[in-house]
């Protein structure tokens, strides 16, 4: 099917009214004719923008397990994602997924049927939807098999966490740690105990993370570091070919990262409550700075959205910048060169968006095809 959009600002560079013309998955282009069968949508008083690249998203774990040990099917987990990205104008998802040592909803069995099930239903799915590992370092035994699965093609991006140091600081604050155990499904003595035995193979950790970084450069599939605590640490993930720093704790790292051209991820909530949840960098101010490329969903879709708005009212930056960091520069970063801008034989991902009062996505286009419609008004 091929679509017509009329009477909208369409952001190429900058925000211009053009007509916007597609072919089948792909843009044909600005002010064309309308093909003959074409589904035509009228988009007067709408922003027409590249679709939104969600490269981290783990806001899905809540469809999975909504309360701490309730769990829910999982197929009907990715399809309620699935509808929820896309009325947040997410077209290219990469679900976050954590296989941890822990058992439960970040265990092994999770991330196994995760990682089958996002690819047998990725062609009914209207995101293009992709799998975003986010590897506990300390889960050594899962090494063997993370390296199968890099080699196979099934990673969309390999994320490396450690929030083990965390977890046991968190002995301190029963309360933070009696949700971790829930979710686990073991008692606290049980936990406590897996816990220190992993704790116990600590010094195994560094030289797993480079054997996996190298099979990840030796697959093409694109890495991230999450939380670097310092510069040094991302010194050191930046020496074997990690180049792209998600959420860095303070601004000295932040800094690090931007003095070498590395992409860095930042939370979209963040931008949108003002300020991070955890004392960590603010990403407004980031973005004033040039020290943020990138913002995620991180654990809320409908922030992805709203964030460049806010960048853009505020004066951090002009709205094209703003929305590059959620179309453009994520695509980049992941190596997606077909999608994130809107030109002629890229893919068609796009969103048509009322700016006012409360910016708001009205349609969203995925690959050509129309998946998301909360206006019928717009038809043509």
């Amino acid at each position: 099917m091929s679509l017509h959009i009329t009477g909208g600002e369409v952001l190429a560079d900058t925000l211009v009214r053009a007509d916007l013309s597609t072919n089948g998955e792909t843009i044909a282009g600005l002010d064309d004719a309308a093909p003959a069968d074409a589904l035509r949508l009228d988009a007067t008083g709408l922003y027409v923008l590249p679709g939104i690249v969600d490269c981290h998203g783990d806001a899905f774990e809540r469809h999975i397990m909504p309360r701490p040990g309730v769990a829910f099917d999982i197929d009907l987990a990715l399809r309620d994602a699935d509808r929820t990205m896309l009325a947040s104008g997410i077209t290219t998802a990469f679900h976050g997924v954590t296989w941890s040592w822990e058992p439960g909803l970040r265990g092994a069995d999770n991330a196994r049927r995760l990682i089958e099930r996002i690819a047998a239903l990725k062609p009914e799915l209207g995101a293009d939807t992709r799998f975003h590992l986010r590897h506990e370092t300390f889960n050594l035994d899962a090494e063997a098999e993370i390296i199968d699965w890099l080699a196979g093609g099934r990673v969309g991006v390999l994320a490396f966490n450690d929030h083990t140091g965390g977890i046991l600081k968190s002995t301190a604050r029963p309360d933070k740690l009696a949700k971790t155990v829930e979710r686990t499904g073991l008692t606290h003595e049980d936990f406590m105990a897996l816990a220190g035995n992993v704790w116990a193979r600590r010094e195994e950790v560094p030289a797993s993370i480079e054997r996996l970084a190298v099979a990840a450069r030796a697959a093409g599939i694109p890495t991230m570091s999450h939380d670097d605590m310092s510069p040094e640490m991302r010194r050191w993930y930046r020496g074997l070919g990690v180049t792209v720093a998600e959420f860095p704790i303070n601004e000295a790292t932040t800094r690090e990262a931007a003095a070498h051209g590395e992409a860095i991820v930042f939370g979209a909530p963040n931008v949108v409550r003002g300020g991070s949840h955890l004392d960590c960098p603010a990403a407004e101010a980031m973005v004033r700075e040039g020290l943020c490329t990138i913002l995620a969903s991180d654990y809320y879709y409908p922030a992805l959205p709203l964030a460049p708005f806010i960048l853009a009212r505020k004066g951090a930056a002009d709205f094209a910048t703003a929305w590059r960091l959620v179309s453009e520069r994520p695509a980049q970063a992941l190596g997606l060169a077909d999608r994130g801008v809107i030109a002629s034989g890229k893919r068609a991902d796009l969103i048509l968006v009322a700016p006012e009062p409360q910016p708001r996505v009205v349609a969203t286009v995925a690959g050509g095809r129309l998946v998301h419609l909360a206006d019928q008004r717009i038809l043509a």
